[in-house]
Order: structure tokens, then sequence, then C-alpha cells
């Protein structure tokens, strides 16, 4: 029997169809806004009103404009981090293997740059208690579970070293994309500044 269209249910399904156009909004504004000119000098008013919301509203989404960043953010990272493990998955050669997962990581983090060393402070400083911030780090973890991957296909590695392994190469990836030094540098640069730290790691 079809449900009436006062019934609960119905209702439901309305509030969250309204609820994921907002977001989709918010996410759209925030885009084009931060790509446009920096998070720094948006405002999260100009936000709400280029989503047509209220700025109340804008807040049950993400609490903070840096929430902001890292909801916008983390669908790219994930893309990236899709992007990367598939090469990956055609590569034999363990450095190139590694570098194929970074790259695209890196490549979406230098869209815009002070964006994405930003993004990068937020994942570090912000609220773990929040959402989207929770988000970053479990993307963070899946980037290290995608080279540590790459990395146990050498016997000589066991899952631990590899593990092991992989969360400094995390470490290097978050340092060359972060550092002042190489606010100016392209991303071939980074790519390769990654690459020649990253070479020492592994088995010879």
């Amino acid at each position: 029997m079809p449900l009436a269209p006062g019934s609960p249910s119905v209702s439901l399904s309305r509030r969250e169809r309204n609820k994921q156009q907002k977001l989709e909004r918010i996410v759209a504004a925030a885009t084009e806004l931060f790509a446009e000119r920096g998070m720094d000098d948006v405002t999260t008013q100009e936000i709400a009103d280029k989503a047509d919301i209220g700025a109340g509203t804008l807040f049950l989404y993400a609490k903070t404009k840096g929430e902001l960043l890292l909801l916008v953010q983390n669908s790219t990272y994930a893309e990236a981090l899709a992007q990367g493990r598939q090469a990956a998955e055609n590569v034999t050669d363990p450095l190139d293997a590694v570098m194929a997962v970074v790259r695209p990581v890196v490549e979406c983090n230098r869209k815009q740059v002070d964006n994405g060393r930003t993004y990068l402070r937020e994942m570090v400083f912000g609220d773990p208690a929040e959402p989207h911030h929770r988000e970053a780090l479990g993307l963070s973890a899946q980037t290290e579970e995608a080279i540590a991957a790459v990395l146990r296909r050498d016997e000589r590695l066991t899952a631990q070293d590899a593990a092991a392994r992989a969360r400094i190469v995390s470490a290097i990836m978050f340092v060359s994309m972060a550092a002042s030094f190489n606010a100016a540098n392209p991303v071939d640069d980074i790519v390769q500044e990654i690459q020649d730290q990253v070479r020492v790691l592994l088995p010879r």
C-alpha cells in the first residue's frame, strides 16, 4: 500500500533530500570561492549567501571555515587516492609504484597552494571530533595503507615493516607539501623531492 503524502517516512525522505541539496550547494559555493580567492580571504557569510542558505544553517554542516575546507578537499583527495591506487596496480618497479600513489595526491593538494597547505594544517591541528576532520584523517590512513600494499609486494618486508615505511613516506609527503620553502615550487619538483627521499627507504 503506498504511503500517504503526509506520512513520517515520506517527510523524512524529503528532509534528507533537502539536506543533501543544501550540502551540495554549500560544497559548490565553498569550492568556487576557495578556488578563486583562497580560504583565508573568503568569509562564511559569503559562502552562505552563494549557497542561498542562512549562516546558521551553514554551521550545521561545518562548524568552522577550516571544517568547510576539509569538506571540500576530502572529496577531491579521495578521488586522487583512488586514481593513485589504480595507477600503482600496473607498475612493477617498487619506487615507481609508490610514486604512482603519491603523485595524484600531491597534484590534488597543489591545485590551490594556500588551500592545500591549510588543509594539511587543519588535518593536524583541527578538532578530531568533527566529522570532516575524521574523514581527512581516514584518508591519510588509507594513503598509508595504499603505500604499504605496494611495499608488501617485496617479500623481504614483513607487513609491519611495510606499514612503518609507509608511515614514513606519508610524513615525507606531508612535510614536502606543507613546507613554506616549497610554496612556489611546481608539482614535479615536489614529487622529485619526495621520490629522492623514498628511494633510500626501499630495500636494495
